[in-house]
């Protein structure tokens, strides 16, 4: 345990929920984490708020939005948030691992079949299927985020605005981020009744286990120096062993640095680094191609645990390319490891660091307001994100288009390049996600057997 944190002033008995118990419920999760946050966030609030009840409505909203504002995957964040309040240091650790774990083995196993038989038939057009069933369950999840959070006009004038600058003008997240907390700040906007939570907790009286145990004073100093020590040695010391033993220039040092980087400067999940992501592995690397990068996007969306788990393909990809003395194979698994390590160890930093104060901060109307409109921000910026996707699965070409101010472009798709096929699954996933309620395993293999029987017939 990384400190005594159960026994810090202010904080009650411990929780009524055993451990074992939510050790099941956190396996649950991982195994229904579909359809890239947004999703995995439903899925986290259907159980813990809606179903099971131990976390309330204003406690669980809290939470996500300190989660939105930290660098790296939100709703890996938001379980190892979740776990710490229930279980604490123990509870962070399984519920963050087991988040991780099912989708890493998943991914491994997938990546392997995928260098393995890449040029068949049988493969791409699964993939094909399988990626236009991924957009409409990121659209749906999306809207469901947005029904809960977007209940104002003034946030939704937010959430627009947001779009706007991303879609359109490209604004890097943090900065839109900061402009939408001060903005709600400055406005002085009254926050949702979602954000501010009542200090006794009765504002849920059908939430049970954590509401009771409110942190009212900020936790001793030496308790963040020592988990600051403890998750960054963890964090780090591999990375520095790479770069002593390996060198700058070796393929492990190389991913290991940068995925590091990446876990430290990138805001907004998952969504908000895959464009940076892309640009570097792609562009800068040579890691994979831009296609390939699509092809993992599709299997991270449809295999359980974080989206930001495409990392994992990549590094195998990169590795694998790049073996030197080892066999491919064994290359791209450790490829894997590495970047899979550097990716979800800073998770627990964060968390573990930050949770303890920002729970002391609970039911601080000001820094509600603004996380208010953060929440809204998000919104607008997973949109332009999904869209992103959206258009390079139902257009197979995109041109760059000049914009009226001053030489700045947009990427938009060409008219020609619509594909009826990709449309049409995604059209039917929609549909029996939204009308018939069918469930998001049973839309996925009926998505991938479409897509390979179009492949069987010539047309993918």
């Amino acid at each position: 345990m990384v400190s005594g944190e159960s026994e810090t002033s202010g904080t009650q008995a411990s929780s009524p929920i055993r451990f074992n118990q939510a050790f099941l419920v956190w396996l649950k999760i991982s195994l229904l984490s579909f359809g890239g946050p947004a999703g995995q966030i439903a899925v986290m609030h259907r159980l813990l708020v809606e179903e099971l009840k131990w976390v309330s409505e204003k406690r669980f909203l809290h939470a996500l939005n300190f989660c939105m504002l930290l660098p790296g995957p939100e709703a890996q964040q938001l379980t190892i948030y979740l776990g710490w309040l229930l279980h604490r240091v123990r509870g962070g650790v399984v519920a963050g691992v087991m988040f991780v774990l099912p989708g890493a083995l998943t991914v491994l196993l997938l990546s392997i079949i995928y260098v393995t038989y890449q040029q068949s038939m049988a493969v791409s057009s699964v993939f094909f299927g399988v990626k236009a069933a991924v957009l409409a369950i990121v659209t749906t999840a999306l809207w469901r985020l947005a029904q809960k959070v977007i209940r104002k006009r003034f946030l939704m004038a937010i959430t627009a605005a947001s779009f706007i600058a991303s879609f359109v003008f490209a604004v890097p997240f943090p900065l839109v981020i900061i402009g939408a907390a001060l903005v709600a700040f400055l406005t002085g906007s009254t926050p949702s009744p979602e954000v501010v939570d009542d200090r006794d907790g009765q504002g849920d009286d059908d939430a049970r286990a954590i509401d009771s145990r409110v942190t009212t004073q900020p936790p001793p100093r030496h308790r963040a120096l020592l988990v600051a020590l403890v998750c960054g040695v963890l964090w780090l010391a591999p990375v520095m062993a790479l770069y002593g033993w390996l060198g700058a220039g070796h393929i492990y040092t190389q991913q290991a640095m940068f995925f590091s980087q990446v876990a430290v400067v990138t805001f907004g999940g998952a969504y908000a680094v895959l464009s940076y992501m892309a640009q570097q592995t792609v562009g800068h690397y040579g890691w994979l191609s831009a296609g390939e990068m699509l092809d993992g996007l599709g299997m991270a969306e449809t295999t359980p645990g974080p989206l930001i788990m495409v990392t994992q393909f990549v590094g195998f990809i990169g590795a694998y390319r790049s073996p030197g003395v080892l066999d491919p194979m064994v290359a791209g698994c450790l490829g894997a490891l590495v970047t899979t390590w550097v990716t979800f160890a800073p998770c627990f930093l964060w968390i573990f660091l930050g949770a303890p104060y920002i729970e002391a901060l609970r039911g601080n109307r000001v820094l509600a307001v603004a996380l208010t409109g953060i929440t809204a921000a998000v919104v607008g910026v997973v949109l332009n994100l999904a869209i992103w996707f959206g258009l390079r699965v139902m257009f197979t070409e995109l041109v760059e288009v000049p914009l009226m101010v001053g030489e700045m472009t947009m990427m938009l798709p060409s008219p020609a390049s619509f594909d009826p096929l990709a449309s049409a699954i995604m059209g039917g996933a929609l549909l029996a996600i939204t009308r018939f309620r069918v469930g998001m395993i049973k839309v996925l293999l009926t998505s991938a057997a479409t897509g390979l029987a179009f492949g069987s017939l010539g047309l993918v």
